[in-house]
């Protein structure tokens, strides 16, 4: 995984626990999880609904009385 192993991972972990706190770092968590899973679904584009307004047709109206 990049060349990263179990105490550089360790590492990492101690520093983000000083830096934010062992309060936030499961928000920071869900957050993360939650930007990537709406950064693959907005890559994907499947689930996107449309709702620009179609436009009608002109109506021809008949001639005559």
């Amino acid at each position: 995984m990049f060349g990263l192993g179990v105490p550089e991972l360790l590492v990492i972990l101690g520093i983000l626990v000083l830096l934010f706190g062992a309060r936030r770092l499961p928000e920071i968590g869900s957050g993360l999880g939650q930007a990537i899973k709406n950064f693959r679904s907005g890559m994907s584009g499947k689930d996107e609904i449309d709702v620009t307004p179609k436009k009608e047709s002109p109506k021809e109206v008949p001639e005559g009385d």
